[in-house]
């Protein structure tokens, strides 16, 4: 016997189109932001000219991901409240508060999230 399960969300299955529906960021506004906040200073991350970092961890995959920062849920929105203040999640974290601004979080944390 044969089971077809079918996805049934609005987004389907585009990981950005589910991270955008979920934080109300734009994904495509992300990369000059990631450029313009410094992350690739510290971070590789695709798509993103010059971002080759080193010093924190590659962000290839950050979906796949089970965990950020070692405790954290990955999920969209704890991506979100990860960049926008790191350390009131972990106040020891060598991660830097950026000053984001709400707007810019949320597609910043819209397009990592849909690193898979």
């Amino acid at each position: 016997m044969l089971v077809t399960i079918a996805s049934c969300g609005c987004h389907g299955n585009d990981p950005q189109q589910q991270a955008v529906a979920r934080l109300g960021g734009d994904p495509s506004r992300a990369p000059q932001l990631i450029q313009r906040y410094g992350c690739g200073g510290c971070h590789r991350i695709p798509g993103v000219t010059g971002a080759a970092g080193k010093s924190g961890p590659s962000l290839e995959h950050l979906a796949r991901e089970p965990y950020i920062s070692g405790n954290l849920p990955n999920t969209p929105e704890n991506v979100l409240r990860w960049i926008r203040a790191p350390h009131s999640i972990l106040p020891r974290t060598k991660m830097p508060e950026l000053g984001l601004s709400e707007q810019d979080a949320r597609d910043i944390a819209a397009y990592l999230w849909s690193l898979r």
